[in-house]
């Protein structure tokens, strides 16, 4: 698991298993309530963020981040933050362009709403794969690894080899191990430090990058898509003429 891109993968995975988990939710539930588009976007976006971080990330990462839950939220919520516009980036214009064509897409009782969500969660997982590996790199957010290296009450390679009866070597490569730890893994008892390593601006500045993939998703939809449909309306088909029909 020390290759970076693998520690990327697994964290994008896992923004996806939390975001859109939370988008989809809500947009079963708006699609119950009839919402228009326009404002059903802005409900999956708010729902799927506060998922992801309070769920996902503070909740289930907590122990494995050595931290207290309010402190894994606040830990968690700039990285939770760029993650959600990245991956919205890529689920928003899919969904509205698929549900423009589609409009039965937008209900969760039919299966082209499924469908609709399943593709909208690939686009967005490849759009969010490199806001991932940013904040993963540079130890702002988790990255897949073996639970000795990542999990929670991941045992030292101390530990490991004194338990397979070889303590004496155990305590000989312990440090060595320790201090050549491949770039992204935090050992077993530490708190991730990323937060010392960038400065305040190249946080800001991600930070904005992944507003503007998200304005760039919401132009594509609004341009391409229709944002004023609603779960049930009848498609916009052009007005035909009959035959002797006076105007």
């Amino acid at each position: 698991m020390a290759p970076l891109w693998k520690q990327a993968v697994g964290s994008t995975i896992h923004c996806a298993a939390g975001d859109a988990t939370g988008i989809i939710v809500a947009a079963a539930i708006t699609g119950y309530f009839g919402l228009r588009m326009g404002t059903d976007i802005w409900v999956e976006y708010a729902v799927g963020f506060l998922f992801g971080l309070f769920i996902f990330q503070a909740l289930f990462m907590k122990d494995m981040m050595n931290m207290s839950y309010g402190e894994a939220v606040r830990s968690s919520f700039l990285p939770e933050w760029m993650s959600m516009n990245a991956m919205m980036a890529g689920m928003l214009p899919t969904m509205v362009l698929l549900m423009s064509r589609d409009m039965r897409a937008m209900e969760a009782t039919s299966p082209w709403f499924w469908a609709s969500m399943s593709a909208a969660t690939l686009v967005g997982v490849v759009v969010a794969y490199p806001v991932n590996w940013w904040p993963v790199k540079h130890q702002l957010k988790h990255g897949m690894g073996t639970e000795r290296a990542l999990g929670k009450g991941g045992a030292p390679v101390a530990a490991e080899h004194q338990h397979a009866g070889m303590a004496m070597a155990g305590m000989t490569h312990a440090a060595p191990l320790a201090a050549s730890a491949p770039a992204g893994h935090a050992m077993p008892g530490m708190r991730m430090e990323g937060d010392g390593q960038v400065s305040a601006g190249r946080k800001a500045l991600v930070t904005v990058l992944t507003l503007v993939m998200l304005a760039a998703g919401y132009y594509v939809a609004a341009r391409y898509g229709d944002l004023s449909m609603r779960p049930g309306q009848p498609m916009n088909m052009p007005q035909m003429a009959m035959p002797g029909m006076t105007h």
